[in-house]
């Protein structure tokens, strides 16, 4: 016998309906399927089920394609952790097949890809220099990124685009040049955008940095950047790759510049990829530039959010866009 005053529920008269008339959120033709033996890597993307991440991946490769199909922009963030992770040539790839018009770096991304294209090496052991004060302090990282950024001052150009002169012109001598994304943009004339947080780079340390010239580059970079969000409009497309902070607050003034000056950027599709979904890229990238605006008409702003790692998804990505996956837009279940 219970001490309590008040008694357990009884559930005789609660109300039920049939299973059949329930309106569910999964159903069997969503479902995944084995992808056989010997599966072709469409074969293996056809079996996933259309279902959260999967459906996700499927509709927004179907709006890359259709984007690279009506010329819009396709615009990639790329966070310093891609870059250090061997995904260059992947990138370079990309860009050689049509699915990259500009890039977006932080100032992380610009030091292992020069870092990679001059010694085909980067990313050292902070805890083991930290000690003796020597953490990022190689000579020629500080020295000719800083000098990159006096030449971006000195000829009015932007960051990104003076690391690709720079690396091309000769003066520099990079052993590894195929796997640079600097260097394979410069070649092909994709806008790169280098956006910096003073202070958060190495090569801020450096003797060589200076602020004025370091911030008129990276300015530069932005007003460059609101130029490429702009051709985004009627179909482009935003993906930030493994930038937790930066990228996503640098988008998010762009487009609000760009809607300032009577672009309404509608409708567009943008990602976030990373290993953790962080706040800043949910909303800033995800959420309030695809949120609906009063007024606006036919096809719906998306915003994705695809959790995993960068080393294995964006290989993953590239390789479907290269095949044509998905076929096309009746493959993307709703």
């Amino acid at each position: 016998m219970s001490i309590y005053s008040i008694q357990p529920l009884t559930f005789g008269g609660v109300r039920t309906y049939p299973l059949a008339s329930r309106k569910s959120k999964v159903n069997v033709g969503d479902f995944a399927h084995a992808a056989g033996r010997k599966p072709s890597l469409s074969k293996f993307l056809d079996s996933l089920p259309g279902i959260l991440a999967a459906r996700d991946l499927r509709e927004l490769l179907s709006a890359i394609h259709r984007a690279r199909k009506q010329k819009r922009a396709i615009l990639w963030g790329l966070g310093g952790h891609v870059i250090k992770v061997g995904l260059g040539p992947v990138l370079v790839d990309l860009m050689r097949r049509g699915f990259i018009s500009g890039i977006a770096m932080n100032g992380a991304a610009l030091i292992h890809d020069f870092e990679i294209a001059m010694a085909g090496n980067t990313s050292e052991d902070v805890e083991a220099a930290l000690g003796e004060g020597q953490f990022g302090m190689a000579e020629e990282t500080g020295s000719y990124i800083n000098e990159i950024a006096k030449l971006a001052y000195r000829i009015r150009i932007g960051y990104g685009e003076a690391a690709g002169q720079y690396l091309t012109s000769g003066i520099l001598s990079p052993k590894y040049p195929e796997s640079s994304v600097l260097i394979e943009a410069y070649r092909r004339r994709i806008p790169v955008t280098i956006h910096l947080a003073i202070g958060t780079d190495i090569t801020h340390m450096h003797p060589a940095a200076e602020g004025s010239t370091l911030g008129a580059a990276t300015f530069s970079d932005f007003r460059l950047f609101c130029a490429l969000v702009r051709e985004m409009d009627a179909g482009g497309v935003f993906l930030n790759w493994g930038s937790a902070v930066l990228l996503p607050e640098i988008f998010l003034k762009a487009v609000s510049v760009v809607r300032n000056l009577g672009v309404p950027l509608h409708p567009i599709t943008t990602a976030n990829f990373d290993f953790i979904q962080h706040y800043r890229p949910v909303q800033n990238v995800v959420r309030r530039p695809t949120a609906p605006v009063s007024g606006q008409k036919g096809r719906r702003s998306r915003g994705f959010a695809i959790t995993g790692h960068h080393e294995i998804l964006l290989p993953l990505v590239a390789a479907a866009l290269a095949s044509g996956w998905p076929a096309s837009e009746k493959h993307t279940r709703s």
